[in-house]
């Protein structure tokens, strides 16, 4: 007789009753004799398997589905109905045959395993007191023998431990897992071989093992995070349990059943980091709006540069130019004459226009957040933070970033910004992950960066690399015959941000803004057009304050359609606005900024007034009121 035939035999004759099912067609395959009368029925009156599973059913289909996609599946609480309608709970084992669709059924009825465990329980009693202890290894070897058919087909490794840790048996799973034969395992100590350092290496003392627990205190350990090591090295993550195994009362060994997670933790780990790119995400998309709506609000929210000067056309054409391209662009201006309007206008000209434009000012960041702000930080990376955080490249990301007042970020994070720029690539605070990013840079500052590079403030590769394309940001000295179109389009936008309307500007108050110097730029204009529309009470819009603020009024600088006096020299022009400052200090006190001071005096930024002070050598505390002491 064939190997298959002895298998055949065996199956019919076996005293549990096992069944191979084809789920797909509901038939019963194979049924051994066993499986006959638990069923009721003969060969010939054999029906569909559903026939016999009554109420459950759906039960039957779900543990089915289990062993499928499983491979293994085991219930006890599960019943089968009988051709005459009597109701047996069993246990059942399932396996998955090789065609993939067939499942081979081992069920044995409940009430008959209680009654065999509770003879068996009898017989050991009795023993206790006339047999004596029967040799350890052969309780294992009943063990072995009695299961080899289930120790065979699982899909999970099992082995069997003495008292003194040396293996006893091992099913072929737990080879084909862990690499090691049953020749090299039964007789030696399992956790020498495979169990005897974690996961970083460091080792593992037997006494701290859980399985080993279980030789002295006789409790089942789970466990869900440890390694086995295979036999070529290779750290292999499992879940284990330890039962202990216990003879006439006495603790002799322990079974291990343990399955290998490394692919359900690489799913994990999977599902993890798609997790936290769904919510960092979701946090770039919140930021992305919250600038979007920023710039929705803004006021300056057009890409339209007024003007019809020679100065204006000039600059219209160098963004033109330079728009299409994804070179750095370097603005160089005084406060007030448009420098964020350009960045704008270039942004939307370029291939950038449907990802943000993320602005920065440099000025206004704390000197110790300048890199957290630039490159974002991971959470705990220094004090205060307790969540993530984006960076602004990192927000930029396709768009654009631009950096106003470039010239105030420090020296020693100028070269992690040269660096990002080289190789778009940077890392987070706290971070060792380095992160690709596609930014055009477009930086702008009032000061005069060369000679900053001469005083070591700014260092000259950085400027080199960001001057790829220089754009001037022309004062409205230069620029006096844009005047009244300026004025006519701040008026338009008050009136509407005001609800004024049919407020007029008289040409002789326009030649009047064309005779004022202007050191606050276009911002000054807007803030004196503001104002005027605010104490208008007769419709028209009059500028005579402007004599007697304190400001000096010159003659028009000469353009191609002004033929009125020679520019002023920049020698003069920078004692005018030291003037013009001086001024404002003595009217207000020595304020500088806030209401009422200075710098709004000036239509200055607060910043840019201090940085001119500091230049000139001038404390506005030098011009507070002396304080009297009676």
């Amino acid at each position: 007789m064939t190997s298959a035939g002895f298998a055949d035999e065996a199956i019919e004759h076996a005293s549990q009753a096992m069944l191979v099912v084809d789920p797909q067609t509901d038939s019963m395959v194979r049924v051994n004799a066993a499986a006959l009368a638990l069923l009721g029925c003969s060969r010939e009156s054999a029906q569909r398997f559903s026939h016999f599973l009554g109420e459950g059913l759906s039960l039957w289909v779900s543990f089915s589905d289990e062993a499928l996609t499983q491979g293994q599946a085991w219930s006890d609480d599960l019943v089968l109905v009988d051709l005459s309608r009597r109701q047996h709970p069993v246990e059942v084992s399932a396996t998955a045959l090789a065609d993939g669709r067939s499942l081979l059924f081992t069920l044995q009825r409940r009430d008959l395993l209680e009654t065999r465990r509770n003879r068996s329980e009898a017989r050991r009693q009795h023993r206790l007191g006339h047999v004596g202890w029967e040799r350890i290894s052969q309780v294992f070897e009943r063990i072995e023998q009695q299961n080899r058919l289930i120790l065979g087909a699982v899909g999970e490794g099992i082995y069997g431990l003495d008292s003194k840790g040396q293996t006893t048996f091992i099913n072929p799973a737990a080879e084909r897992i862990l690499g090691w034969s049953a020749a090299d395992m039964v007789g030696h100590d399992a956790h020498q071989l495979f169990h005897h350092s974690h996961r970083d290496g460091s080792c593992f003392a037997v006494q701290e093992c859980p399985i080993h627990a279980s030789f002295s205190d006789g409790q089942v350990h789970r466990v869900d995070h440890e390694v086995f090591w295979h036999k070529n090295g290779e750290a292999i993550a499992v879940e284990y349990t330890s039962t202990p195994i216990f003879e006439m009362g006495r603790l002799v060994g322990a079974v291990v059943l343990f399955r290998d997670i490394r692919e359900r933790q690489r799913a994990e780990q999977r599902l993890r980091e798609a997790l936290n790119e769904v919510e960092q995400l979701k946090q770039r998309l919140e930021v992305e709006n919250q600038y979007l709506q920023e710039e929705i609000k803004a006021e300056r929210n057009h890409h339209e540069i007024v003007g019809e000067s020679p100065a204006v056309l000039h600059l219209i054409r160098q963004i033109e130019l330079v728009a299409p391209t994804d070179a750095n662009v370097l603005i160089n201006g005084e406060s007030g004459t448009g420098k964020e309007l350009i960045a704008r206008a270039i942004h939307a000209s370029s291939r950038r226009r449907d990802r943000p434009l993320i602005r920065v000012n440099c000025a206004a960041i704390p000197r110790d957040l300048f890199e957290s702000e630039f490159f974002g930080h991971v959470k705990g990376a220094f004090t205060g933070a307790v969540n993530a955080r984006m960076g602004r490249f990192e927000l930029a990301d396709g768009g654009t970033l631009f950096l106003d007042e470039v010239g105030e970020i420090p020296l020693e994070l100028q070269s992690k910004l040269l660096r990002v720029l080289q190789d778009q690539q940077f890392e987070r605070v706290g971070d060792n992950v380095t992160r690709a990013v596609d930014v055009r840079v477009i930086a702008a500052t009032n000061r005069d960066l060369r000679a900053m590079i001469a005083a070591g403030g700014f260092r000259e590769d950085l400027y080199f690399r960001l001057n790829v394309f220089p754009v001037r940001s022309v004062p409205l000295r230069e620029r006096i015959d844009d005047i009244p179109l300026l004025a006519s389009h701040f008026l338009r936008r008050a009136s509407l941000a005001f609800n004024k309307t049919g407020v007029r500007l008289p040409l002789a108050q326009v030649e009047l803004l064309k005779r004022y110097s202007w050191p606050g730029n276009i911002r000054e204009l807007e803030n004196v057009i503001e104002r005027q529309m605010i104490v208008s009470q007769d419709g028209r819009l009059h500028f005579d304050d402007l004599l007697t603020t304190g400001a000096r009024v010159q003659a028009p600088v000469r353009t191609e359609s002004t033929q009125a006096s020679e520019p002023v020299a920049d020698e003069l022009l920078q004692q005018q606005l030291r003037a013009n400052a001086l001024a404002m200090l003595k009217r207000t006190g020595g304020k500088v900024s806030g209401e009422g001071g200075a710098a709004q005096l000036l239509g200055l930024k607060p910043t840019t007034l201090a940085s001119r002070l500091r230049k000139w050598g001038i404390d506005p505390r030098d011009y507070k009121p002396k304080r009297i002491n009676l």
